[in-house]
Parts: structure tokens; sequence; C-alpha cells
């Protein structure tokens, strides 16, 4: 027995083992916290200042801005974090090394990108990542135009457990801001196809994949986008559930344009058919923060997931 816990304890780490021990003492299985957050240019760029109206060149994300973001996710305490609009591996250091400062240490991480390398996906995760396959050379057609896939696909599966494999896909589908290539909501569109296709590869490989497409998808709730990505529900196998999220008051806005004062729901979590009974839907949330905008221009999602079936009956 002393040499099996050993052995278990080399190949997924000693944190894993929380669920196992719950259920031996008859205690509820401990949550997995996940959270997903556009974090607003935590990379290099220009920037205007709005106190000296000045661009700034080459300038990060400033000081202020990012301890506010650590202080969110410090409240959050993230057990897997996967982050928009972030930039190199060194952008993705800082982030982790504030993070663990603040006592959220999250010492395995993805860094991903598409034909846009500015402004990157990544994931950092307390435990560890078991395989890895992010999508950064993706391309589209519209039309006699050959296009990237903006800011690709992050994929890695995390062994929650043992026997719980939980395959994380995380995306930052192209934006509604209008550009001279495409029309952007074709662009979007098209994104989201290949993101599809992608996730069917997922269920082809592996029957029963607990799947969670988590990130900014800069697209609203009843366009052709999100269809795409849900598939179609006769298809139950292979089809995507959206995980609706409320804040404390009951609202679902995630993202808050501020030159139009318009809130807007543009931050989503689906997961497929077999992840649902494992998502402890009466704990998840919008995180909500009266000043979350000194961070971010979008909200964090949370999500609980259960090593074990949720035996209470989910929504």
């Amino acid at each position: 027995m002393t040499h099996m816990r050993t052995l278990t304890r080399r190949v997924f780490g000693s944190a894993v083992f929380f669920a196992s021990a719950a259920l031996l003492s008859g205690a509820e299985p401990e949550r997995i916290t996940f959270c997903s957050y556009n974090l607003k240019n935590w990379l290099t760029m220009d920037r205007f200042d709005m106190q000296t109206y000045k661009t700034l060149p080459s300038a990060p994300k400033p000081e202020k801005e990012r301890e506010r973001v650590v202080e969110i996710l410090a409240a959050i305490k993230p057990d897997i974090l996967g982050v928009c609009e972030i930039g190199d591996s060194d952008d993705l250091a800082d982030l982790q090394k504030r993070l663990k400062k603040a006592g959220v240490n999250l010492p395995h991480t993805e860094l991903a990108h598409g034909g846009d390398e500015t402004r990157r996906l990544a994931l950092l995760s307390r435990l560890p990542i078991k395989a890895r396959n992010s999508q950064t050379d993706l391309k589209y057609q519209i039309g006699a135009q050959t296009l990237p896939f903006q800011r690709g696909i992050l994929h890695v599966t995390i062994a929650i457990t043992p026997t719980f494999d939980l395959h994380c896909v995380g995306v930052h589908l192209k934006s509604m801001r209008e550009v001279d290539e495409a029309d952007q909501a074709q662009m979007r569109r098209n994104e989201a196809r290949l993101l599809r296709l992608h996730l069917n590869s997922i269920f082809t490989r592996e029957s029963g994949a607990r799947i969670l497409a988590y990130g900014d998808f800069n697209e609203h709730r009843n366009e052709p986008a999100i269809d795409e990505v849900m598939g179609s529900p006769r298809t139950s196998d292979t089809a995507m559930q959206d995980v609706w999220l409320k804040d404390r008051n009951g609202e679902v806005w995630t993202h808050f344009w501020d030159t139009a004062d318009t809130y807007s729901r543009l931050d989503y979590c689906f997961m497929s058919r077999v992840l649902r009974p494992h998502i402890d839907f009466a704990k998840c949330f919008i995180h909500s923060a009266r000043d979350f905008d000194k961070a971010s221009d979008h909200r964090p999602l949370v999500l609980k997931i259960s090593p074990e079936p949720i035996l209470k009956k989910n929504p």
C-alpha cells in the first residue's frame, strides 16, 4: 500500500489525490476551481495615456491594472486558469510569479498563439498537464483569401484524478472590430468552425471525452458562430452545452465597452455532455467586483468541477 501511494504521487502529484481521500472519509469531494479571464492586454504595446494625452510606445500593462488582476484572481483562487490577451513567455512568467506571491501557485503552464503572435492564449494549472495539443497554424478561406486563425486554439489535457482527464480548450475569436482583410463576422464564424472541427477530433479519438471549451468568443449567444461551436443538439455525444453563468445580482454580462456604454455577454464556457454531471452549477458564477474595470474590460468566469458526479439534480 505504501509503495502504491508513493508511485501515485510521483505520477499525478500529491494534490491530485484530494478526491480519493474525501471519498474514503465519506466527505464531499473538494471542487476544482476553473477560471476563464480575458486580462486585457497583459503585454507590451503602444498605449494611450489619458493623463498626458500622449501615446506611450512599447509600454507594458499598467502596474495598477496588473495588481488589480492579481487581487481578483487571488480572491477566486483558481486551480486552473485560462487567460486571453497575454503576451510572450516573459509576460506569462510575470503573471505566474505575481500569483504565487499572492498565494496562488500554478506551476504548470501552456502558451499558445495563432496568426497573431502579439495577443496569445495561456493556461496555468496547479495540477500537472498530461498532454498538449494546441493548434497554432490553422487557416481558412474566405473567397480567394487564405486567412489565419488569429489566436489559434489552446488545448491541454489535465489529470484531475488518475481516472478523470479534463480537456481544456481555450480560444479568443476574432473581435468585432472591422478590418480590411474580410468581414469580421465571417472571420469569426470560420474560426468557430475550425474550433468545432477540433472538438470533433477530440471526440473521435476519445469517446466520452470530458471537454471544457472556454474563452472570449466575441459573439452574442444567438449568432451563428456560437451555433457552430455548440453543434447540433441532435448529436448528443458531440454537442457542447452552454454553462449558463450569472453574477451575484443575477446578471449575465461579461464585458463592458465604455465608449459605447454597452454591457455584453461575450465570454463563455461550453461543456461536453459527459462533463455535465461533474459541474457544480450552484457554485459556478461570474465574478463580480465594483471596480472590475480597473483590471480588465472583461469579468472572470468561475466554474466548480467535481472529480465525482454530483448526485444532486443539476439544472
